[in-house]
């Protein structure tokens, strides 16, 4: 540890520009880009124009979640060769790079991350934003906290790029030491990206009907993004229920609306008191409410999708979606077929947290049907997943299925009964032909109706 009358030559001692902090980068490093909107973006740009100068080859970049907009080395790669990128999630960024044949995804439960990469896959050099450091010599990792506090201790060489409106986020692992700082970058200050509010459909609104029906006042909630998460959010606020609790990957905003309500309580028995999350995004409203506020608790990923974790707090409520599901209750929730959409995350360990949790429930939602290219309605309750989708929830683990027919529980099921349950809630249009198609299959007979009593 530093006195504190050293730290500012310690700072200056390590201070570099971009283009120095993107000159210690050599070929064939692995270097980890942040995660969300805390990635890089000064030394990004200034290791961009290196790449398009032909100085380096083999790179490979690891991000999470990445930005909205494409990385700038990226843009200057000429072919894989030169740079490619892995991901552990894939966002809308990473698929535009997996469809030009640059990004690689990496499999993984979020739980397992930290292990992932402190001692099965460390990077050489470690980037990330962060805010401005403290009078104590302490940097704040702010919205994106998730595996960063990993990937900074398992990287040779840590650079810190500076972002003055980073929100200073309260929590654990999230402040970095200068004394475990390589090299600081003070960066161009940009504002962290705002997310447009997706607006509810109408199937939307009718799966969060269904998933409201289910939930009562107490539960501590986990919400995935999209419009169902919002509506649910919205139904909440709007009804006699209450004394809600938050423990999520993702800090959005209907908590944000259920604290404003008054309902976000956070009585839960484990981490009371605190809206316990991984990372941040959304709009200005969220980072301002997230910035200095010690009820908000960041905490590293791997902790807050742990199984044990999830499943010690009672009434944990889990709601995801889903792409589709197959009669055998198996669900696909990362691809269409063989193109990779997302990731595990941490949906499995929340289902069978919730699961385990005490009065817990877990919900998986999507819609019944979705139009192809070619414009035709196609089924998400399938006879069998797609051939190369990635079966993200076993169906020994499922609980609820929740489309705009309805919400089933597949748990303590027979196969016939999960069969005739998710037929029940297909679109009307499909029902006969899987009722067809679970004949062929022997999970729908004269004897499967048969009563034992």
């Amino acid at each position: 540890m530093y006195k504190r009358s050293e730290l500012a030559a310690k700072y200056k001692e390590k201070l570099l520009t971009p283009e120095e902090a993107a000159g210690k980068i050599k070929s064939g490093d692995r270097v980890f880009y942040g995660i969300n909107y805390a990635q890089t973006i000064d030394v990004d740009r200034a290791l961009a124009a290196r790449v398009a100068a032909g100085e380096l080859s083999g790179l490979e970049i690891v991000d999470e979640l990445g930005k909205p907009t494409p990385f700038e080395v990226f843009k200057a790669a000429s072919s894989p060769e030169q740079v490619r990128f892995s991901a552990p999630f894939f966002s809308e960024v990473d698929r535009k790079m997996q469809d030009a044949g640059f990004d690689w995804f990496t499999p993984n439960i979020y739980s397992e991350l930290g292990h992932i990469w402190r001692d099965l896959a460390p990077f050489d050099l470690c980037v990330i934003q962060v805010g401005p450091m403290d009078a104590n010599g302490y940097f704040n990792i702010g919205t994106s906290l998730s595996c960063a506090n990993s990937a900074i201790d398992a990287s040779k060489t840590v650079i810190l790029e500076v972002n003055e409106n980073m929100p200073r986020a309260y929590g654990i692992d999230v402040d970095v030491y200068i004394g475990d700082v390589d090299y600081i970058v003070e960066g161009s200050n940009t504002p962290l990206p705002e997310l447009p509010p997706v607006i509810p459909t109408d199937n939307d609104r009718l799966i969060a009907g269904h998933v409201v029906a289910e939930i009562t006042s107490g539960a501590t909630l986990q919400l995935g993004i999209g419009g169902t998460p919002n509506a649910i959010g919205k139904l909440l606020v709007d009804s006699d229920l209450g004394d809600f609790s938050c423990h999520s990957e993702r800090l959005t905003e209907p908590f944000l609306d259920l604290y404003d309500a008054g309902k976000l309580t956070s009585t839960k028995n484990f981490h009371p008191g605190k809206i316990t999350y991984a990372f941040a995004g959304g709009s200005q409203r969220l980072y301002d409410f997230i910035d200095g506020n010690t009820i908000c608790e960041i905490v590293p990923i791997d902790y807050v999708t742990d199984f044990r974790v999830v499943s010690a707090i009672d009434k944990f409520t889990s709601i995801n979606a889903c792409v589709n599901v197959d009669l055998y209750g198996q669900v696909c929730s990362e691809s269409a077929g063989y193109r990779h959409l997302s990731g595990t995350g941490g949906q499995l360990n929340f289902v069978m947290g919730a699961c385990a949790s005490k009065g817990g429930k877990s919900f998986l939602c999507c819609n019944s049907t979705y139009r192809n290219k070619a414009g035709e309605l196609e089924t998400n309750i399938r006879p069998l997943l797609k051939t190369g989708s990635v079966v993200t929830t076993p169906r020994s683990m499922v609980n609820y299925i929740v489309t705009e027919y309805g919400a089933v529980n597949l748990k303590g099921k027979t196969t016939f009964q999960r069969a005739e349950a998710l037929i029940s809630i297909a679109h009307p249009d499909f029902r006969d032909e899987l009722i067809a198609e679970a004949e062929k299959m022997g999970l729908w007979s004269r004897t499967s109706k048969t009563s034992y009593r």
